[in-house]
């Protein structure tokens, strides 16, 4: 019995962590850039990526797409960024992509950022999406199988994981609990509305709480002990 106990444990431990979110997910997202709003915060929009792995990640012909409330992902080539050949990220750390040319609302961002595009995000109600593969126009839940890694819907944009982000404004931006870390599959509950946010690129430093990784061993033997 106790051996058939401590089975069990070890395949919940396993299954939480084979079925845990995708550790390259949307950090950031900010779109009051392009505004010559004294309000505005910056004068790009911009997308902030975080890996919350151990590992590089490549990002070579992976995208970045942008929806209306309703509207499809990437329904133009200027709503859709992809990474790249040879892009990665980098363990525990963030990736920076900037949008729009420079508005006369707004300051420039406070680091470079690592990519640059021609996504239009808006300022109130949206969606943005990161895929490992282009998806062209196409409906939410129309997405190409296994594509969709992560999506985050602000306002009253549809599609969301679960429930929307609050309404953004062009000082404030969907930023993402505990530096990235937080992966609920909730919009609402991962993410806060943030005034001024403040993006991280690749050069940032990395996530001081994704490194401290628990000790694997001094669990498992925690886990013993209890069933000896």
């Amino acid at each position: 019995m106790k051996k058939l106990v401590t089975t069990l444990c070890a395949m919940a431990l396993f299954a939480s962590s084979a079925f845990a979110a995708n550790p390259v997910r949307i950090s950031q997202v900010y779109g009051g850039g392009g505004s010559s709003s004294a309000t505005a915060t910056y004068n790009v929009d911009y997308v902030e990526i975080f890996n919350a792995s151990g590992t590089a990640v490549n990002l070579s012909g992976w995208a970045i797409e942008y929806g209306s409330n309703t509207g499809n992902w990437g329904s133009s080539s200027g709503n859709q960024f992809v990474f790249p050949t040879g892009a990665s990220i980098a363990p525990c750390s963030y990736v920076l992509v900037s949008f729009g040319t420079p508005s006369t609302g707004g300051g420039p961002l406070p680091v470079p950022a690592d990519y640059s595009g021609t996504l239009t995000i808006s300022a109130t109600s949206g969606k943005v999406a990161l895929f490992s593969a282009l998806n062209a126009n196409l409906a939410c839940g129309s997405e190409l199988p296994g594509t969709l890694v992560d999506k985050v819907s602000f306002g009253t944009a549809n599609c969301p994981e679960v429930t929307n982000v609050a309404a953004l404004t062009n000082d404030s931006g969907a930023i993402r609990n505990s530096g990235g870390l937080d992966d609920t599959d909730n919009n609402v509950a991962d993410f806060t509305v943030t005034l001024n946010p403040v993006p991280r690129n690749s050069a940032s430093p990395a996530n001081s709480g994704c490194l401290a990784t628990p000790n694997a061993s001094r669990t498992w033997g925690a886990i013993k002990t209890i069933y000896r």
